[in-house]
């Protein structure tokens, strides 16, 4: 068996795509817009040895497997077409036996993997369990704290790392973060003198929307140290103050209580199906009676799955520990912990369009974010920001924002009979 028709056999033939391989085996049109090369041994080692979207990313990232016909920045356009590159058909008995005869212990040995994979679930227990704060925390460091500025060049000037809600079809990418944002103030029902509370705040965006839209004051915690810098000399830049404030601290630790609003924008994906009870007693127990809760978070399109499941290339080189669940487990797991859900919708389409526009954010200021983090880490960013604009896009995931009031003990739950938010 050659290497192109093994490859056949997992991921094509794919229409526009055409494969070649280290041992002149070719499938596919030689004049089709996107071609990939696999240019040696260890990446077809990488590709047997984890058969699935890591492998396929490990063989990628040390450049083993080439791709021309697409910007690394935005390979969404390769991903939509041959989607098995990221979950390969599993192969006949008989068809996987004819393989490993024909690459023999090439397909058994299994190369070191790239500098920037984190070790497996197994080996990261070793720094604590699964959600626990300290392993927690450097997940949160690993994925956040990249660097600054390559975040910069990517997000934009909103530095606002979540959905966008657009407004309209012409609205850019800036104009829908500002727009998201003050759509979880309206949620919340925000007024002047009011005490919010935003975990999980990453750089800052909701606490200074807030504090300057509204005139609340405001606190923010982020595990990430860097998030937490940047926030603050943007607070101060702003002169917001006294006012804004932004901790480098884990949720769990925030001692202060009686605030009016609690907004979790993009953080229970990193928190654990397992401690949503205690995620939502905590930011119950920190609002005042009829206090609102705002959570924004990814979830899976039902809620037949457990919220832990080995992805492979996201685990390893995204969201490590990262867990998703369906929108239903959410909401159960707040109206289980006494808060009275209101109001709930499903922004997926949005971002997907977020996605996109990150990407081409990544692609015009490729050479500089390559500089920044290094060839490897923008390729993964490239790679992971594609992927997910086409999960979102075939419905494999989705982004709901789920709105709940600590009604008090007489039954008023401080809203009112209808939203009164507007679009």
């Amino acid at each position: 068996m050659s290497i192109a028709e093994a490859f056949d056999m997992v991921v094509g033939p794919v229409e526009g795509l055409s494969f070649t391989a280290y041992d002149g085996s070719r499938t596919g049109s030689a004049d089709a817009p996107i071609q990939l090369r696999l240019v040696n041994p260890r990446g077809l080692a990488y590709i047997a040895g984890a058969p699935s979207s890591l492998g396929m990313a490990r063989a990628y990232l040390m450049e083993d497997l080439e791709v021309d016909g697409i910007h690394p920045g935005d390979p969404y356009e390769l991903l939509r077409r041959a989607q098995t590159l990221l979950a390969p058909k599993r192969p006949a008995p008989a068809d996987a036996a004819r393989a490993l005869r024909s690459f023999g212990k090439l397909a058994l040995t299994m190369p070191p993997p790239p500098p920037n994979e984190v070790p497996s679930g197994w080996h990261r227990a070793l720094h604590g369990l699964r959600h626990s704060q300290r392993r927690d925390a450097e997940a949160i460091h690993h994925h956040y704290d990249v660097s600054n500025r390559f975040y910069e060049i990517v997000l934009g000037s909103s530095m606002a790392y979540t959905c966008a809600c657009y407004p309209s079809d012409s609205a850019t990418l800036e104009e829908a973060q500002a727009n998201k944002f003050d759509l979880v103030c309206r949620k919340l029902g925000l007024q002047p003198g009011m005490r919010l509370l935003d975990v999980g705040c990453g750089w800052g965006g909701m606490v200074r929307h807030a504090v300057r839209e509204y005139g609340v004051t405001a606190i923010g915690v982020t595990l990430s140290k860097d998030q937490a810098q940047w926030a603050q000399a943007a607070i101060a830049a702003d002169g917001l103050s006294g006012k804004a404030t932004v901790r480098h601290q884990d949720y769990r630790h925030v001692a202060e209580t009686g605030f009016d609003a609690v907004s979790s924008i993009g953080l229970t994906e990193h928190i654990g199906v397992h401690n949503y009870p205690a995620y939502f007693r905590f930011l119950r127990s920190r609002l005042v009676p009829g206090g609102r809760l705002l959570n924004h978070s990814i979830t899976r399109m039902d809620n037949l799955h457990p919220g832990i499941k080995r992805r492979g290339f996201i685990d390893r080189y995204v969201f490590p520990d990262g867990e998703l669940t369906g929108v239903g487990s959410i909401i159960t797991a707040m109206q289980d912990e006494g808060l009275e859900v209101q109001h709930e919708e499903n922004l997926r389409r949005h971002y997907a369009r977020t996605l996109a526009a990150w990407c081409d954010n990544l692609v015009q200021g490729w050479d500089e974010a390559v500089a920044e983090a290094g060839l490897a880490t923008a390729k993964v960013w490239g790679l992971y920001m594609a992927g997910s604009r086409l999960a979102f896009d075939r419905q494999d995931i989705e982004l709901h924002q789920v709105l709940a009031t600590r009604t008090d003990e007489g039954g008023d739950p401080h809203f009112p009979m209808r939203p009164d938010w507007g679009v």
